[in-house]
């Protein structure tokens, strides 16, 4: 029999199947190679911070910091290569450094002062958006021959189709983090806290280091998910990625990971940021449908999936108390 874990995680792929069969059979030259590619260039910043969110809730948290984390990259990132001369090779590892540190103090607070990690990275979003603004008020254009020439770049794939760069770096974020995720005792420590932090302190895990590492590993997806979006904006702007964080929180919900942690595949969560981008596409060819469709169609969408988990949690205790 099915496992019912992997309910949530079947019915997403089905459902991104359905969506781009329907946009097939609806729209000419949807079907194609290039518009599935399309989905990961437009949204592979989204991937990489989503894949971080996903080891947060499936430990039990919860980080509102993420899309701050990306604007403030962006703004560091462009002021210290536009405006005081850096070169690209010396700000990429400062800023991912940067990002990763921020997680980590995050993670300690949540440990050590037993503060919820919805107050905690909310405090990070107003930070980290705050700090966009000391650096500067306005849009900072990047034309860095380095960055120009990365967003520039078209990876050719057979039929003429082809990536981004920033593609390559999304889809090796995710095969690391199933690596990390279902092979490693990071990994593993993490689910059994998401399953019962209570439970994981009587087994002798490692509670603390863990959950601190969570924070630090989605604080560097954040940043890695800012230089993946400097390169597809080339600028830095304090207003940027506003409301992403809800956006990779809705991505790892439908991708089938549950809210109250301890269940979840960064599989899910890379289908679950390819139905964002499948409904993003079909509004387009659409041509008459506002963009704040999307919004609409991924809110009952995450209404779907949580009831969906709700029915499936209450199932499985019904069955143990039997």
């Amino acid at each position: 029999m099915l496992k019912r874990k992997y309910v949530p995680i079947l019915v997403t792929i089905g459902l991104f199947a359905l969506m781009f069969a329907a946009g097939s059979f609806r729209y000419t030259g949807f079907f194609s190679l290039q518009v599935l590619f399309n989905l990961l260039i437009d949204n592979s910043f989204l991937l990489i911070a989503a894949v971080g969110m996903t080891f947060v809730i499936v430990s039990g948290g919860i980080d509102l910091s993420v899309g701050s984390m990306i604007a403030l990259t962006t703004m560091i990132s462009a002021s210290l290569v536009q405006e005081h001369g850096w070169p690209p090779a010396v700000v990429i590892p400062l800023v991912l450094i940067f990002g990763s540190l921020f997680g980590w103090i995050m993670g300690a607070l949540i440990y050590y002062f037993k503060i919820q990690p919805f107050i905690v990275t909310l405090a990070g979003m107003f930070l980290a958006r705050g700090l966009c603004y000391v650096i500067n008020i306005n849009t900072i254009t990047i034309d860095n021959a380095f960055y120009t020439k990365v967003a520039q770049t078209k990876v050719s794939l057979p039929g003429g189709n082809f990536v981004s760069i920033s593609v390559l770096i999304a889809l090796v974020v995710v095969a690391i983090a199933i690596y990390i995720a279902h092979y490693t005792r990071f990994g593993r420590n993490t689910y059994a806290l998401g399953g019962s932090e209570q439970s994981a302190l009587l087994m002798g895990l490692p509670v603390g280091r863990t959950k601190i590492a969570v924070y630090m590993f989605s604080g560097f997806c954040s940043a890695l998910a800012g230089v993946v979006f400097t390169f597809y904006m080339l600028s830095g702007y304090g207003l940027h990625a506003v409301g992403l964080e809800l956006d990779a929180i809705a991505a790892v919900v439908i991708g089938g990971t549950l809210l109250t942690g301890g269940v979840g595949y960064i599989v899910g969560t890379l289908f679950g940021v390819l139905i964002q981008g499948v409904i993003q596409t079909i509004i387009s060819f659409e041509g008459t449908l506002s963009s704040w469709w999307t919004k609409i169609v991924i809110g009952l969408l995450l209404f779907l999936f949580i009831l969906l988990q709700r029915l499936l949690s209450a199932r499985r205790s019904t069955v143990r108390s039997k």
